[in-house]
């Protein structure tokens, strides 16, 4: 209930925009008299593109209607009446809406309650003043760019309202070109009459005529002089509706492509599409306003020709206003959900596209039909270039036709690709060294659609961001290694899919940083140490000092094509291994800082030796890939005196499979603590799997144990 209450404390045009999320749709009541039921429930658990997850909404549908009945049921006394009527009525038109369709029920209040969220927090910033520079500088944008469309509402208002009286100014002008029309023609018809009546009425219509054409020659330089006005008010308003949509598309969206990119690495999440759609569709009607603006100009010109430059001032403002409106329909034809960025033939894969302007020019009125192809990287270069010819593939996907739906609720038009497979791919003949998992496709969507009842056609594509064919999960490493690099180093608006083929050793830190604290679910990530560790790995370098390996640079063959010296595995192919074996076995001890892992040999005997007997340490093994070991200081059984570290033979996934670490290392009486000086069991005892119980039926169960020999 808490966001309500915020969201309630709400002014202004957060409040105006909070309020516009409710509707029949979704009464504001409902989630006022809810409030508490609803913030409680776990909406974020429901996958709206899984129809698998339709049983669950309609759980939550049938809980929240009944809530609704209950509430209303409670309600007592002369005030309490039309409440119940109200809340009873509402149970019922939320029942009939979404019974057959759960899960848009689920995708409305998912969408308002991350949008209450969000206004809630960007009030919360812009009073407290805090939230860090970034923040300020976010707010800064965005009430730049709110301050430029109250800008450009005001000029479109100055312009209809010019255009208005250029209307009327107009119609009152031609009433008078034909009263003097009308006056011409009795100064015709004069001729029956005898003279002197004939003189004396002719005297007193070209005085008339005179005065009417004197008017009409001044007010036609009066119109001349307004229709110019307005074509340069007109072609004001166009240059600030280009720097506006500049400003949103080629930033703003770029942004949050960059955003979505590095998401793929595991960087955070690049956020919703809520705000950049409310500016595009702001952007979107404003241009079709001014755009019917212009097009009433043309009309008016056509209706009275006048002697000037009025016919090809408007043809280029016409021109100049359906390049905007183009250029905004194209670029927010976007990939909401990328397809997996590894795609493995013969697997089922899903992705979204979305039409950010869709809703507010009604494209929804005649659903568009979006195809999914996947091309080559030379493909997709000659694409971008407008010499590829229709529908190139390089390869076969399955269920790739999808039809855009609209969401009355959230207001958005997307096409959700749930059951896509690649059936085929084609590849194309390699480079020098290059391997199949470096080889990069793309999958294209694109559509056709009009708008303003067939008054343009527009052809749209995007292409997602690049994937790596493989048709065996043992090719997954090298191929998350090629999109890894790419995600991390990618310059914006690069020919497809050119990246450098060096890149400096602090980059691709940020870059592993990236996505082991993606993999671990933590905060902790590679501390310095670990980057200095690394180093040493990367570059065969025995230096500790972090300042020593700034300025050096690493090449795509170091990372992932050259084997390390004395092993036959790379250097990803190593830091890939330990990922793996962390992200499935051992997450829950990297994050309680049990395990040190990034320690070679020589390091860990050094540090051992200064401790005491039984003091062990968790370590990657430098000869195996995706391998922990344990060492551990103990006296030399065979010279009296002196003192050993010792190494067990490295754990794989294999060995966590059959016992756990925890287990194996409470099985290991030797090992007391973990260094530096933490008793063994308060570390690990938590994971401990409980002793087994006694006999069931006759029978005892049996117990693997781990014993080192003595």
């Amino acid at each position: 209930m808490a966001m309500w209450i915020q969201a309630q404390q709400l002014q202004g045009e957060a409040l105006h925009q909070m309020q516009a999320l409710y509707g029949q749709h979704f009464p504001i009541e409902v989630r006022h008299y809810l409030a508490q039921w609803i913030e409680c429930q776990l909406w974020d658990s429901v996958e709206l593109d899984n129809p698998v997850e339709e049983a669950k909404a309609k759980r939550l549908l049938d809980n929240l209607v009944s809530e609704l009945q209950r509430k209303a049921q409670l309600q007592g006394g002369e005030d309490g009446f039309l409440l119940k009527i109200k809340l009873g009525h509402y149970a019922n038109q939320l029942k009939s809406t979404y019974d057959r369709c759960p899960l848009e029920l689920v995708r409305c209040i998912k969408h308002i309650l991350h949008s209450e969220q969000r206004l809630v927090q960007e009030a919360t910033n812009a009073s407290s003043g805090g939230g860090g520079q970034a923040m300020d500088s976010l707010s800064q944008r965005h009430q730049q760019i709110n301050q430029s469309f109250e800008e450009l509402r005001l000029a479109t208002q100055e312009t209809e309202n010019e255009l208005r009286k250029l209307q009327h100014s107009q119609e009152y002008f031609i009433i008078q070109y034909q009263e003097n029309m009308r006056i011409q023609a009795q100064l015709s018809s004069l001729s029956t009459l005898p003279p002197a009546e004939r003189t004396q009425r002719e005297t007193a219509l070209q005085s008339k005529r005179t005065t009417v054409e004197t008017w009409l020659t001044r007010e036609a330089s009066t119109l001349q002089k307004y229709r110019l006005d307005l074509s340069e008010q007109h072609q004001k308003t166009l240059a600030l509706l280009r720097k506006q949509q500049t400003l949103i598309l080629d930033e703003e969206l770029i942004q949050w492509k960059r955003r979505q990119q590095l998401s793929g690495n595991g960087g955070p999440h690049e956020g919703g599409l809520d705000v950049l759609q409310s500016w595009c569709e702001k952007l979107a009607d404003l241009i079709w306003q001014n755009r019917q603006q212009i097009r009433r100009c043309e009309h008016l010109t056509q209706q009275l020709p006048l002697p000037g430059p009025m016919e090809e001032l408007l043809s280029k403002l016409n021109s100049d206003i359906t390049d905007i409106i183009s250029a905004l329909v194209t670029s927010t034809f976007i990939i909401e959900k990328q397809p997996p960025q590894v795609l493995k033939t013969q697997t089922k894969f899903a992705a979204t596209v979305r039409l950010l302007v869709g809703g507010k020019l009604n494209v929804h009125m005649n659903p568009p039909q979006v195809k999914a192809v996947i091309v080559s990287e030379q493909q997709a270069k000659a694409l971008l270039k407008n010499e590829s010819t229709h529908s190139e593939s390089s390869g076969e996907i399955l269920n790739n036709n999808c039809v855009m739906e609209y969401h009355q609720a959230t207001g958005t038009l997307s096409a959700h690709f749930r059951n896509m497979s690649l059936k085929r791919i084609k590849r194309s003949d390699r480079r020098g060294a290059e391997s199949v998992t470096e080889e990069k496709f793309t999958v294209l969507f694109e559509s056709q659609f009009s708008v303003g009842g067939n008054e343009l056609v527009f052809h749209v594509k995007t292409l997602s961001l690049p994937v790596v064919v493989i048709v065996h999960g043992s090719q997954d490493n090298n191929a998350t290694a090629t999109v890894l690099w790419d995600n991390a180093f990618a310059e914006p608006g690069r020919v497809p899919f050119i990246v450098p083929d060096k890149v400096m050793w602090p980059q691709l830190c940020e870059a592993l940083d990236m996505k082991y604290k993606a993999e671990m679910h933590s905060g902790r990530g590679l501390s310095e140490d670990n980057m200095v560790f690394l180093a040493q790995k990367a570059f065969t370098s025995s230096s500790n000092n972090p300042e020593d390996f700034r300025n050096v640079s690493i090449s795509w063959a170091q990372l992932n094509r050259e084997s390390l010296p004395g092993r036959n595995f790379t250097f990803w192919q190593w830091f890939d291994g330990v990922v793996e074996l962390m992200k499935k076995h051992l997450k829950p001890h990297w994050n309680d800082g049990a395990i040190l892992g990034f320690v070679n040999k020589q390091q860990a005997q050094d540090m051992l030796l200064s401790k005491p007997n039984g003091t062990f340490l968790l370590r990657f093994s430098d000869s195996e890939i995706g391998g922990i070991t344990i060492a551990w200081v103990a006296e030399n059984p065979n010279k009296q005196g002196e003192r050993l570290v010792w190494n067990l033979l490295p754990y794989t996934t294999k060995d966590f499979s059959i016992r756990s670490l925890a287990d194996r290392i409470s099985d290991l009486n030797h090992l007391l603590f973990l260094y530096p000086d933490r008793p063994k069991d308060e570390v690990f005892a938590k994971y401990y799997t409980p002793p087994l119980s006694k006999a069931v039926d006759g029978y005892v169960k049996p117990q693997i144990k781990q014993v080192v020999p003595e």
